[in-house]
């Protein structure tokens, strides 16, 4: 057994005070953790949700802006919500596409932080009787700004 020695209360209170950050400290971080990744989570449910209901107004609501997306060999990014949905027309891209609907195949968390985290997905496009189109896989930012989490950036080798 160790015994300290401290020569007045303000020493205690110190020791006290440092001992209790050391104890809390590892189940807090992992706390934050556990939160971001469920708030990431939930941002890419909500995100597909939106894609798949051809709702571009939802969709945008998902994301942070300004966003950038890496695809087909070009960087895009969109400075505002309204940049984004002046481009975006998913009844447009379902016709010229074929596509139905999308799903993610795996979501695997690879970094987390209390205000970022990374996930590493494989998603799939179907079309209307439910053939799969491709499957492509993506790095996700979701980040936390202005008190909200949102999809910051993507990067696919999706078309």
């Amino acid at each position: 057994m160790v015994s300290l020695r401290f020569p007045d209360r303000a020493g205690r209170r110190a020791a006290l005070a440092i001992a209790a950050l050391v104890a809390f400290a590892v189940p807090a971080a992992a706390w934050c953790a556990e939160d971001s990744e469920q708030a990431a989570r939930q941002v890419m449910t909500d995100f597909l949700a939106a894609f798949n209901a051809r709702d571009e107004a939802a969709w945008a609501d998902t994301l942070l802006f300004p966003h950038v997306r890496l695809a087909s060999g070009t960087v895009r990014v969109y400075p505002d919500r309204q940049a984004f949905l002046a481009e975006m027309d998913l009844t447009r891209f379902a016709e010229q596409t074929g596509w139905d609907h999308s799903t993610w195949d795996d979501m695997r968390v690879i970094q987390a932080s209390p205000d970022k985290v990374h996930i590493a997905v494989t998603f799939s496009r179907f079309d209307a009787e439910g053939s799969r189109i491709g499957s492509y896989d993506s790095l996700y930012v979701i980040e936390r700004a202005g008190g909200r989490w949102g999809v910051r950036a993507r990067s696919s080798f999706a078309p």
